[in-house]
């Protein structure tokens, strides 16, 4: 296994099943925080969450106790609505209500959709609505993956993510989907800004999506064993993590620890 390095200047943060589920923060997490906030290093929050706001995770974020800022909350949900905007795109949305919202200022007449976007909305996923979004691929229109996670972590436990839906629509209309979040390198790249990513460091629980998309770009990945990991996920990458700690607060140990020696 490779072992975390200095010097650090930049952190990246998974937030479901990383630092939070649903409403409640994971044990340590809050005072880890504040621990880190203290070394003064840049911190974005990045998440493929897609059935709510930015504005909805600040707000949840904030009733828990995390000293967090919105203009911290780096969203795939927000990074699709920027690549509709630019691109001039009337997408077929495949949404949860709540997030809407951040689509609320662009007009989309139905039945003149030009683009399928897919996030995760199990609302959404029932076969009226994928076929029809499979009917608009064939006929030539792209498919836009927010991200394809596999499933997450609910206080019950591991449910669906919107990948195998989109995999299906990628199988029924032989095409490939964009991805717009996690792992994407430009997603990633986004959230550092100009800062080198080999000075740059992930922390999150889902080792494909979070750490090996981070390392792929030349990041540093810490992998927590909270949320939607499973034993043995630290095997499944090459190279493995460069750290795999129980949760976030012996992450962040681990961070102050290289960040004092360098």
């Amino acid at each position: 296994m490779n072992r975390l390095r200095g010097p650090i200047k930049a952190l990246l943060i998974d937030l479901s099943g990383t630092i939070y589920i649903e409403d409640a923060a994971i044990p340590g997490a809050i005072e880890a925080l504040k621990r880190l906030r203290e070394t003064r290093i840049p911190i974005k929050f990045v998440t493929n969450t897609t059935m709510e706001t930015r504005q909805f995770l600040y707000d949840t974020l904030h009733k828990i106790g995390f000293d967090i800022q919105a203009d911290e909350i780096w969203t795939s949900l927000w990074a699709a609505r920027d690549l509709v905007v630019s691109r001039k795109l009337k997408p077929y949305l495949m949404l949860e209500e709540a997030a809407m919202a951040d689509f609320s200022d662009i007009e989309f007449p139905d039945g003149e959709y030009d683009s399928v976007v897919v996030g995760l909305a199990p609302s959404m996923f029932d076969y009226y609505n994928l076929t029809k979004a499979f009917r608009l691929l064939l006929k030539g229109a792209p498919l836009i993956a927010i991200h394809e996670s596999k499933y997450y972590k609910k206080k019950e436990g591991l449910v669906l993510g919107p990948g195998p839906f989109v995999k299906g629509l990628q199988y029924a209309a032989d095409c490939k989907s964009e991805v717009v979040g996690k792992p994407s390198p430009t997603f990633f790249q986004s959230a550092l800004g100009n800062i080198d990513p080999r000075q740059a460091v992930m922390i999150g629980d889902d080792v494909r999506i979070d750490i090996g998309g981070a390392q792929e770009l030349g990041m540093q990945g810490i992998l927590v064993q909270t949320g939607k990991y499973r034993p043995g996920d630290e095997n499944k990458i090459s190279p493995p993590p460069c750290e795999v700690c129980p949760n976030f607060t012996h992450a962040v140990e681990k961070l102050l620890q290289v960040i004092k020696s360098s």
